[in-house]
């Protein structure tokens, strides 16, 4: 026996941290998109109990499985068990470069285990553990809830889907063009003071100004501009935005990474080594065997 489930990517244009001393209250409130690369989580049993053996892209891989060996702690505080598992992802996207691989790989897992184990755990509450261990370790904190439903999603209030709120964007399904020039660690953002103060102070305001003008364009616009007045954007990764803005509906960087995103009607740009996508309106679900 053995299950897989696709978790989408979720790049973020414009947030702001909203702290709690519970974590799953913790979270932010911003845009972002769903698009259909993303992570696949293949389970199956192991027959040494107790083992959990995590492979990322088919190596072993200590320092991006922290993720993954976290979710699994939580669900085990809330449901001990003894039976061992390989745990493989397949990541079909940069990781730390603003695709919310983290929370893709946290929700695989709980998902996966979840229905391996048969534990009598709804939706919101598999997503949940899944929130908590990405708040915990600083890897991110809108990312998951935006994975869970899929397209251009307006996060309305912070934390996981038993608290969160959400809307969206009525859009049709465009292309998503991203090309990244490396890695941020996201906690060292989220969790700097300073940074915290800058991103909140660009951010304010703007959940207003989406919600008076919900459309993919607005989204874009406001994206750039939260970019560029956080100071977040280097200059290189500036250069490649500012060319997609010329060639599709708008352009910004994707939070947290080094990474240009657009949005277009077609798949073209003069860009090379691009990653090419679409928005993903399904989320997180199953794949058949």
């Amino acid at each position: 026996m053995e299950c897989s489930i696709f978790t989408p990517s979720h790049i973020t244009g414009f947030f702001q941290i909203m702290d709690n001393p519970n974590p799953l209250k913790k979270g932010s409130r911003g845009v972002g998109v769903v698009i259909d690369k993303g992570v696949i989580t293949t389970i199956k049993p192991s027959k040494i109990d107790h083992k959990i053996d995590i492979k990322i892209n088919g190596q072993n891989d200590s320092f991006n499985d922290s993720i993954t060996r976290k979710t699994i702690e939580l669900l085990k505080n809330k449901f001990s068990f003894e039976e061992g598992f390989k745990i493989d992802h397949n990541i079909e996207v940069p990781i730390g470069c603003g695709f919310g691989t983290s929370a893709s790989c946290a929700m695989g897992t709980i998902m996966g285990l979840v229905h391996m184990l048969n534990i009598p755990f709804s939706y919101n509450q598999v997503a949940s553990v899944a929130h908590q261990a990405e708040v915990e370790l600083g890897t991110g904190l809108g990312d998951l809830i935006a994975e869970t439903t899929g397209g251009i999603v307006i996060r309305l209030k912070e934390g996981s889907p038993e608290y969160g709120k959400l809307d969206k964007i009525v859009s049709e399904p465009f292309y998503v063009i991203a090309k990244t020039l490396g890695d941020i660690d996201t906690s060292s953002i989220i969790q700097n003071p300073q940074h915290q103060q800058m991103i909140n102070k660009t951010g304010e305001g703007m959940l207003k100004q989406i919600l008076e003008e919900p459309t993919p364009q607005k989204f874009m616009k406001l994206s750039y501009k939260f970019a560029k007045n956080t100071s977040l954007m280097r200059a290189d990764v500036k250069e490649m935005v500012d060319i997609l803005n010329k060639e599709t509906l708008g352009a910004s960087m994707a939070m947290l990474g080094n990474t240009a995103f657009a949005l277009s009607k077609t798949p073209e740009t003069s860009l090379e080594d691009t990653i090419i996508s679409k928005i993903d309106f399904c989320g997180n679900r199953f794949l058949k065997k």
